[in-house]
């Protein structure tokens, strides 16, 4: 109790002032009672959450939970922890979390809706102590992020309790059978999850756990929070892991990988923590910590969900408060919770044998007459007996309390074993049912694709067959068309040999008629001389009856008669031969005749057998190819319009292109942007050459429509130079006067319009064919014309006269170099004739110092033409050297820029050496000219080698001659140098005759002087400046130097 005091004299303003007076006494009785309930909730926050390093007791935080569901809320415990300095003691804050986490998980269920109001303070409350990197300030801050994530958590997913304690069913419904539902719902459980470990990590590494830290009451205050830590893991990984064996049932493995990888890292951490606080002394009488199993869940095996188990953690009842854990205090050395040992337990020894010799029944001693000091060790020994009874009864009593304790603790893991036998089989039986239904979903679905499957393997196999069939009908075909004109052939063939039969027939069949005209005419024949015969022999006979005398006569006669008759029998004998003759060969040919006819009805018949079969294989064939026509044309209709889709997408890019480049215009970020004249020119003439490209390649694709990506190409390249031309147009509009500008600037816009114009007509099948590219041509004239009179003069040259303008250039400048050369040798030759001693010492050393710059500056150019002719070997291919000119005209302008220079220079550094010779110029002039020669050189040489190759032998001679030229102007200037120093008189200085005054005299006129001098000197460098400065403009305007930037700048 007085430990408790202190506590609250150490925190100021420990007990809130929740409780406002009563005016007067008419409080009633539920006032009296919220009053008291106010009272002490806040004594009991105050003794809960204090600055001592104690673990919080259970008593409190109970009382505080309890009045959570007394005012359904939090409104009290958040109206007494306002007041608490939390801020400023670590230790208050730890103990702080632990009894808000406690709130949130056994509180009222409005605590988690009451608490979300002062968020922002635990929040900041966090980010305050996360400065700390160690100590309780890094734990507070933890904690504080695993309290916020909690509140956050519950008030997302209503259904969750705070305690975590869920069955299936609820766990179903909270996801409310959708994946997505369930996908999040993992992802925030993960995140929880990953709180609740850093807090445990966070515990473990500020304990010295080489010591026996769980023992000492600075260890159990940083461990008593891990017990509702442990609580919520438990929960949080059994429903991760049910979730996930959802997921892996409806979603494919390869979505749910980062699931997997994260849910192994946790498993890995929570399994080694619960294995590190299993060992610790405090949990073990506090806590039956699970052990999860050594390998996790196979979530790509279905039925490894059968293999969890839920990790079910045990409080034990009278375990549950860690104030009866022995703590090693000077305070607590007594355990107030084991019952003292009644005082007739203490006597009960001395109530059966008394404790005085007058009224001890038993007392032997007096009886016998024993001597008092026998009665004494008597006493003494009987004194020990019972110390040791006394000690043997208090070693029972704790053994039995001990065996009582754990025999409660053995009751209570049965009855958690049996709760959780109990589950395994629910959720057993509930497995048993889903694989039920998922077997049975199994079942039909390879009853499906085993149909599918035979399916498949029966269309396959059709498909094959009718490939083969269409094979064999194929190779039919060809034979039957290969039959079909043999056949022809042998029909032409046998009505050939018909028509030669019938001929043979009809002549047989005349000459049988002829044999029977001739049978017929000589049976007449025979018949008539019969006749003949018989009326002659009548008229014989009748003759005999009517004169015997004429017998002989008509004996005679019938003699001749007979003779006559024998010649006519042998006469028809040999034509019955004939007849017989002529009968067998009609029937040879009757019956050859015959044969040929069977022949040809078998030939008919078998023709006519394959022209059924060829007419039938030729219709299916024809069905087969009438079948592929449609199917073509289908991929036809689809190609087209595949074709004319693509076209569209290239014409609407094209569209985007140019209305970009218009919408730049306006941009106020674009009037930076700069162009040259000569840039755009480029430009225009690229565009209208484009535009012919897509004249040709649309009336291409109107003539065939398969002939769609030359017209997407010309298409897209048109978008692209008429955007780049607006774009160049606009920029160029930016560097010319207004009016110009205004008209440039709309052309370019009347340019973007048509092309719009003419894009969007192309797009309609309809109108394809009457899209008119001539009003966007025109456009573009008209700016390339606007650009053409915007192109500095520099540039109006005639590009076909580049090429015979570096010639001359050239030529000028090797005469002009002659030209000096001459006139120095003259002025050489006229110096040693008319002067004489220094003067002519120094005129000689001027002139052959000039003379030798000459000679490396016509070296120099002799190699640059040479260099140049090199380039333009390799350079132009077919092309001539005007052309190659004409091709790189910038190149061309900047040489002949740099010839003139050099020839320019030469001559005037011979008249500057005419004047010094004559005693009428200025060594500086001579000098200057001399830098300026070198410096008009090295841009010869520049501009000589950038086209040039680096492996080229004219290159090193033009860089060698170079050199020479920059030590010859070297020489020069130290030549004049030398000369000027021989030449000028120095005045001597006497200054003994004058006096002080003169002196400061002539001291103030020389200052004056060197300030004149210092003032005309920085004019004239500015003036030189400013010089220079306009020389390189006007050089730029008339060499396009702008066109450099290609592009907007």
């Amino acid at each position: 109790m007085d430990r408790v005091k202190s506590s609250i004299q150490q925190v100021p303003n420990a007990i809130p002032k929740v409780i406002t007076a009563a005016g007067g006494g008419g409080a009633n009785s539920l006032e009296l009672e919220k009053e008291n309930f106010e009272r002490g909730q806040a004594v009991s926050i105050n003794k809960a959450i204090n600055t001592q390093e104690v673990a919080v007791k259970e008593k409190h935080a109970r009382t505080c939970i309890l009045g959570t569901h007394h005012e359904k809320g939090a409104h009290t415990f958040w109206a007494a922890v306002n007041r608490l300095p939390l801020s400023s003691n670590a230790v208050l804050c730890w103990k702080f979390c632990h009894v808000f986490h406690k709130l949130l998980r056994d509180g009222h269920p409005n605590v988690i809706k009451d608490s979300m109001r002062n968020k922002a303070d635990l929040t900041d409350m966090s980010r305050m102590w996360g400065h700390l990197s160690e100590g309780y300030g890094k734990l507070c801050s933890i904690y504080l992020k695993l309290l916020i994530t909690k509140m956050e958590f519950h008030v997302k997913n209503p259904r969750f309790p705070g305690n975590l304690q869920m069955s299936n069913r609820q766990l179903d419904e909270a996801g409310e059978n959708d994946v997505n539902n369930f996908f999040q719902l993992t992802v925030e459980m993960f995140d929880y999850l990953e709180c609740e470990l850093n807090l445990f990590l966070g515990v473990f590494s500020s304990l010295d756990m080489s010591r026996s830290v769980s023992v000492t009451a600075a260890g159990q205050c940083r461990l008593a929070p891990l017990i509702q830590v442990i609580l919520d893991c438990s929960h949080l990984y059994d429903y991760t892991v049910k979730l996930l064996f959802k997921l892996h049932s409806c979603l494919p493995a390869d979505t749910l990988q980062g699931h997997r990888d994260r849910f192994q890292e946790q498993f890995k951490k929570l399994k080694s923590l619960f294995y590190r606080s299993s060992n610790l002394q405090y949990f073990k009488r506090l806590i039956q910590i699970p052990q999860l199993p050594e390998n996790p869940p196979n979530f790509l095996r279905a039925s490894a969900l059968s293999e969890h188990i839920s990790p079910v953690v045990v409080i034990p009842a009278e375990a549950s408060s860690p104030e009866s854990e022995h703590v090693v205090e000077t305070e607590d050395l007594v355990d107030t919770d084991i019952p003292v040992l009644p005082a007739a337990v203490e006597t009960k020894f001395d109530d059966l044998f008394g404790t005085s010799a007058a009224t001890d029944p038993f007392n032997f001693n007096s009886q016998n007459g024993m001597r008092k000091d026998d009665k004494d060790r008597l006493i003494e020994q009987l004194t020990r007996e019972i110390q040791a009874l006394k000690e043997e009864l208090e070693s029972f009593r704790l053994e039995s309390g001990r065996l009582c304790q754990a025999l409660r603790g053995r009751v209570s893991e049965l009855e958690a074993e049996l709760a959780e036998q109990s589950h395994l089989r629910m959720q057993a039986a509930g497995e048993s049912e889903f694989l039920k239904v998922e077997l049975d979903d199994l079942r039909r679905v390879k009853e499906d694709t085993e149909k599918e499957q035979r399916s498949l393997t029966e269309i396959e196999r059709k498909a094959q067959a009718n490939e083969q069939r269409y094979t064999k009908l194929k190779e039919k075909y060809t034979e039957l068309v290969q039959g079909h004109a043999d056949l022809l052939r042998k029909n032409a063939e046998v009505t050939r040999q018909m028509t030669l039969a019938q001929a043979a027939q009809d002549e047989v069949e005349t000459v049988r008629r002829e044999m029977q005209d001739n049978v017929k005419a000589a049976q007449e024949s025979a018949d008539r001389q019969e006749k003949d015969q018989q009326e002659q022999l009548q008229t014989i006979q009748t003759e005999l009856l009517s004169s015997r005398e004429e017998l002989i006569t008509l004996k005679t006669a019938v003699t001749s008669s007979q003779q006559s008759s024998e010649e006519l029998s042998a006469q028809l004998s040999t034509l019955e031969s004939h007849k017989v003759a002529l009968e067998e060969t009609l029937s040879q040919k009757e019956a050859e005749l015959a044969g040929l006819g069977e022949e040809l009805e078998r030939v008919q018949s078998s023709l006519a057998n394959e022209r059924e079969s060829g007419v039938k294989t030729a219709e299916a064939l024809q069905n087969q190819l009438n079948e592929k026509e449609s199917r073509e044309q289908a991929l036809e209709s689809q190609l087209a319009t595949s074709r004319w889709a693509s076209l569209q997408g290239a014409l609407e890019e094209a569209q985007r292109i140019v209305q970009d480049s218009l919408a730049l215009i306006d941009d106020p970020a674009h009037t930076s942007c700069t162009s040259s004249a000569d840039y755009l020119v480029s430009r225009c003439q690229a565009s209208l050459d484009c535009m012919d490209r897509l004249q040709s390649a649309k009336e291409a694709f109107l003539a065939d429509t398969t002939n769609v990506s030359e017209l997407v190409r010309a298409v897209t390249k048109c978008g692209h130079l008429v955007g780049d031309a607006i774009v160049q147009g606009s920029a160029t509009s930016h560097m010319v006067p207004v009016e110009q500008a205004d008209a440039l600037s709309n052309s370019v816009k009347a340019c973007g319009t048509e092309a719009l114009s003419l894009l969007g007509s192309m797009k309609e099948q309809e109108s394809l064919a009457t899209a008119d590219g001539s009003k966007l041509r025109t456009a573009l004239e008209e700016i390339l014309a606007t650009a053409e009179k915007l192109r500095p003069r520099g540039l109006e040259l005639q590009q076909g006269e580049l090429g015979d303008l570096v010639e001359q250039e050239m030529a000028a400048t090797s005469a002009a170099v002659e030209s000096a050369a001459a006139r120095i040798e003259e002025m050489l030759n006229n110096s040693r004739a008319s002067d004489t001693g220094i003067k002519m010492e120094v005129n000689e050393r001027i002139l052959a110092s000039c003379t030798e710059l000459m000679k490396a500056i016509k070296e120099l150019v002799l190699s640059s033409k040479h260099l140049q002719r090199d380039i333009v070997e390799s350079g132009r291919g077919a092309a001539s050297m005007k052309e190659f000119y004409a091709k790189n005209s910038r190149w061309t302008e900047g040489l002949i820029s740099a010839s003139k220079a050099v020839g320019w220079g030469a001559t005037v550094m011979v008249d500057a050496a005419d004047l010094v010779v004559q005693g009428k110029g200025k060594f500086e002039e001579l000098m200057v000219c001399s830098h300026e020669i070198a410096a008009s050189t090295a841009q010869l040489v520049a501009a000589s080698k950038v086209k040039a190759d680096k492996d080229s032998a004219n290159l090193a001679r033009l860089r060698t001659a170079s050199k020479g030229v920059t030590q010859a102007t070297a020489g020069v200037v130290a030549s004049t140098k030398s000369a000027k120093s021989q030449i000028e008189e120095k005045d001597v200085m006497d200054f003994s005759s004058m006096t002080l005054t003169q002196i400061k005299r002539q001291e103030m006129d020389s200052q004056v002087m060197v300030l004149e001098l210092e003032t005309r000197l920085q004019k004239e460098r500015e003036r030189l400046g400013e010089l220079r400065k306009k020389h390189y403009e006007l050089a730029g305007v008339a060499e396009g130097w702008g066109e450099e930037e290609e592009g907007t700048g």
